[in-house]
Formats: structure tokens, C-alpha cells, sequence
């Protein structure tokens, strides 16, 4: 029997016959509601500021296999910003916060910097290795102490971080009895001084810790389950995610960013201050994540946006003493700066803006 044809019926979303469909968005206005678009026009303008007030500031030499510059100064100074922003990010998607990131950090250069001068041979790879290891153990317990907080005990995520950020402190404190303790380890040093590939270590570990995030969360499921709880946590619950899991998952992954951010900071210096290491990192870690666009009401999160962001916060520190702006207004200029970044990136600004870049004919097919 013959085979036979039936037509396909119009739908509602085909324009009638004769009609044009309604006209796409113009090149302008898609551009302009990239989420990524404020945070890199911020970026290049405070690049142009420094070029302006030092002609020979994007200039990077070759020297002694090493690349030099004002420019890898500022990736490399925006290592320990871009790691505790990553584990950040992951916790604020899921509707959380973690306030405790700036004392973990101090935690695990106080444990590393002991340890390494309890060492018998303090200057020995083996002692660096040790120590840092043990550090960084101590942070993944710390972040499971967070994340049992939050997801068994059921404290609200601001309290439960509160508690250690401010136990935090006073517990690198006894571990360094009040001190500053320096070490002489050129394994340790290397951390934040060393090279590899003509790249500094300190922004290679972060680029590669940030690389590998963002193969977990988008090429595997787990991305897909940390939105899925920051959208919904009780749907999702409902829908088989195993929500508690998530959560303490990712307060350990922000621990253990943390624990290393801590160990390079330490590492700049040979040292450790327990009253200052870390100090208010946690603040411009949540900056950069919202810079990149990420919402603090959980869900879809931009681990690019969070790069460019923790970049942007660590030029915007260089640009501050460049174009001379006194030391007592440093955080001031930063936060009107940031604001403004904010404020431009709004939806209600976005969509202004591409209101205003969408052509007429546009409109008119629309409405």
C-alpha cells in the first residue's frame, strides 16, 4: 500500500504566509546583554588608566627564562584571590556564603610555617612538602566542619562561616603562639616566587586549579546538581540530588582553595602574620564572583566571570597607588569603583541598554 503524506500543521510560532518573522535582536544589543561584557570594559579601562599613568606598563621582557612585568605581577598577585573565588563560587550557587575563607587561609600558612620550623632541617624539600600537606588536610577538615554546619545541623550558611572566621583566627594564633614565624625553605618560597614554563607557580596552580573545576562542572553532571540546589534545594531533593552531599562537597572544595591561597600568600612573604594573612580576601573573593556575574541568589554560576573578576580586583589594587590616589581613601576608590561595575551590570541596566540598541523594526515586530 502506497505510502501516504500528511501535512505538518501550521503552528502558532510560524508567521503567517506572506509575513516576515519577527527580526532578531541586532549585534549590538546581544553583545551588550553578555553577562561577561561590564566585567571586561571595567578590565580594559583600568588597563588603559595604568598605560596612561605609566606608558611602560603593559611591557613583559624575557629575563633569565622568566617572563617580567607589571602584567604578570597582577596575574601573579591575583592567584590567591582567584583560588578562594573559585571554591566561592561553587558555595554561592548553591545559595550558601563562606566567611571563614580569609582564617582558613591564615590556618594553613600558620600550620605550614611551623611545621617547617620545627623541622630538622628547615630548609629541606621534604619539610615543605610535609608541612604544606598537612595544612592542606587541616583546611578539607575545616571545610567539612562547614559544610556539616550548614547541610546536617541546618544553621543558615552566614552564621555557620561566621563562627570560624572568627575561631579562625585565634586558632592560627595559638598555632603560632602570637608570633610572626619566618622560614627559610626555597621549596616553600617557591610557591609564590618560583616559575614553571616561564609562567609563575603561584598563577599557574591557580589557573590550573580553576581549569579543572570547570571541566568537572561542565563536561560531568555535578555543575548540573550544584545549580539544580541553588535554584531549588527542596525540588531538588525530591528529584533524587542528593542535596547534603552538594553542599558539603562544596564547602570542602572552598576550604581546600582557601588552604592553598594561604599557603602562597605565606609563601611571598617567608612568614606568617595570623592577624593578617587572608585578612578580608573572603570579601574580594565574593566581589569577584558577583563581578562575574554570578547571582548571590544561587544557581547558574560563570566561572570565566569569576576569573575575569579576581583579575579585575587584583589590576584595580595596582591601579590605586599608580594614579596616586592616598593610601586613606585605598578602600573607598574600591568600592565606589565596584559599585559602578555592579551597578552597570544590573539586569534592569543591561536591559535598558538593550532596549535602547534594539532597532525599530524590531520593536514594532515584536509588539
Amino acid at each position: 500500500m502506497p505510502e501516504t503524506l500528511t501535512p505538518v500543521p501550521e503552528t502558532a510560532a510560524s508567521p503567517p504566509a506572506g509575513e516576515a518573522g519577527p527580526a532578531r535582536p541586532s549585534l549590538a544589543a546581544r553583545v551588550v546583554a553578555h553577562p561577561l561584557l561590564w566585567p571586561v570594559l571595567a578590565l580594559v579601562v583600568l588597563l588603559a588608566v595604568n598605560v596612561a599613568a605609566s606608558p611602560g606598563f603593559l611591557e613583559v621582557r624575557m629575563q633569565d627564562g622568566h617572563l617580567f612585568g607589571s602584567v604578570v605581577d597582577i596575574l601573579r598577585n591575583s592567584a590567591p584571590v582567584m583560588l578562594v573565588a573559585t571554591g566561592m563560587t561553587l558555595v554561592i550557587a548553591t545559595r550558601g556564603i563562606d566567611l571563614s575563607v580569609g582564617a582558613i587561609a591564615a590556618i594553613a600558612g600558620a600550620i605550614a610555617c611551623t611545621q617547617i620550623v620545627g623541622a630538622a632541617d628547615q630548609g629541606a624539600a621534604g619539610a615543605a612538602i610535609i608541612a604544606c600537606t598537612t595544612a592542606l588536610a587541616v583546611c578539607v577538615l575545616l571545610g567539612l566542619w562547614n559544610g556539616f554546619l550548614v547541610a546536617v545541623v541546618g544553621i543558615q550558611p552566614i552564621i555557620a562561616t561566621l563562627v570560624l572566621m572568627v575561631a579562625g583566627r585565634g586558632l592560627a594564633m595559638l598555632v603560632t603562639d602570637g608570633q610572626i614565624t619566618t622560614v627559610n625553605n626555597d621549596t616553600f618560597s617557591a610557591l609564590a616566587s618560583g616559575f614553571v614554563l616561564t609562567l609563575p607557580i603561584a598563577l599557574v596552580i591557580a589557573l590550573g586549579v580553576v581549569g579543572l573545576t570547570a571541566l568537572l562542572t561542565r563536561r560531568t553532571a555535578l555543575g548540573m546538581l550544584i545549580e539544580a540546589v541553588g535554584i531549588n534545594p527542596e525540588a531538588s531533593r525530591l528529584a533524587g540530588v542528593r542535596s547534603r552531599t552538594i553542599i558539603w562537597t562544596v564547602y570542602v572544595f572552598a576550604g581546600l582553595c582557601a588552604g592553598i591561597a594561604g599557603l602562597i600568600i605565606a609563601a611571598n612573604t617567608s612568614s606568617v602574620n595570623a592577624n593578617s594573612l587572608g585578612l578580608w580576601i573572603e570579601l574580594d573573593a565574593i566581589l569577584a564572583v558577583v563581578i562575574g556575574g554570578t547571582s548571590l541568589a544561587g544557581g547558574r554560576f560563570s566561572l570565566a566571570g569569576t576569573l575575569v573578576g579576581a583579575i579585575f580586583i587584583a589590576t584595580l589594587a595596582r591601579t590605586i597607588p599608580t594614579i596616586g590616589i592616598p593610601s586613606e581613601a585605598n578602600y573607598l576608590f574600591k568600592a565606589v569603583v565596584v559599585i559602578l561595575v555592579c551597578l552597570l551590570q544590573s539586569p534592569r541596566a543591561r536591559a535598558s541598554l538593550r532596549s535602547a540598541l534594539t532597532p525599530r523594526s524590531a520593536k514594532g515586530a515584536s509588539a
